[in-house]
């Protein structure tokens, strides 16, 4: 059944609210996904919900909010209030939809918006400003299994945050900088490496990875990662 929800989050960020402004705006890629917005208000919104919506607020550095809606009710906010706290960013977010599935999508969008506001944090503190190159893929069915998550923990070899990890693909070291009972961040010199643990919400398993190198291939990336999840759950 549909219903109306809403989840927030508000924390401090290390860098003044001109970079986090950008961040939001305008490297999205770097943390979350691209998403395009006119920097007006009444500009169009494309790439965060299906059909597009609206800038509603622009104040550059303090207050950003979008709507989109359609004919059945459905309807999608998000808001950003930015205030300037020793020499960095104290963000205060809040995002109101409605879930056609409420005890699931809640939980899940929950669960999401905390990791995506941790991987917003490591942007800003090792790749402020930076553009990056961004995919996505997932894993075959099978990963809808209850414990098909552990599989990705084990392949990286994650057991906690700080733990330094070798990725088989592309082949480098990281550290583990994020670590849940089903999402896994793994940051390296160039890139932010995302795994998400979709299984316990009945979705395959997924990867959102964000690489800042100049020479990055994103299309051949992604080919290889698809490739080692389709070998996890072969």
């Amino acid at each position: 059944m549909a219903k109306e929800s809403e989840v927030r989050f508000e924390g401090f960020l290390p860098t003044p609210p001109a970079d986090t402004w950008a961040a939001i705006t305008e490297g999205t890629g770097g943390w979350l996904w691209p998403i395009q917005y006119e920097p007006r208000d009444g500009g169009a919104e494309s790439g965060l919900t299906p059909n597009g919506g609206m800038v509603t607020v622009w104040k550059p550095s303090r207050r950003f909010v979008t709507y989109a809606e359609n004919e059945e009710g459905w309807f999608n906010t998000l808001e950003y209030v930015l205030e300037p706290k020793d020499g960095g960013t104290y963000l205060r977010y809040e995002h109101t939809t409605v879930l056609d599935d409420w005890d699931v999508e809640y939980d899940a969008c929950r669960r999401h918006t905390a990791f995506y506001y941790h991987s917003l944090g490591e942007y800003l503190t090792h790749f402020n400003r930076r553009d990056a190159k961004y995919f996505k893929a997932d894993a075959p069915e099978a990963s809808i299994a209850p414990e098909a998550f552990e599989a990705v923990r084990a392949a990286i070899g994650a057991t906690a945050v700080g733990d330094r990890v070798h990725l088989d693909v592309p082949g480098v070291e990281g550290v583990v900088d994020y670590l849940t009972s089903n999402f896994l961040g793994v940051r390296t010199e160039d890139a932010l490496y995302r795994f998400y643990g979709r299984n316990v919400w009945g979705w395959p398993v997924g990867i959102g990875h964000h690489l800042f190198a100049e020479e990055a291939d994103a299309d051949k990336a992604e080919k290889a990662w698809t490739a080692w999840l389709n070998g996890l759950y072969a």
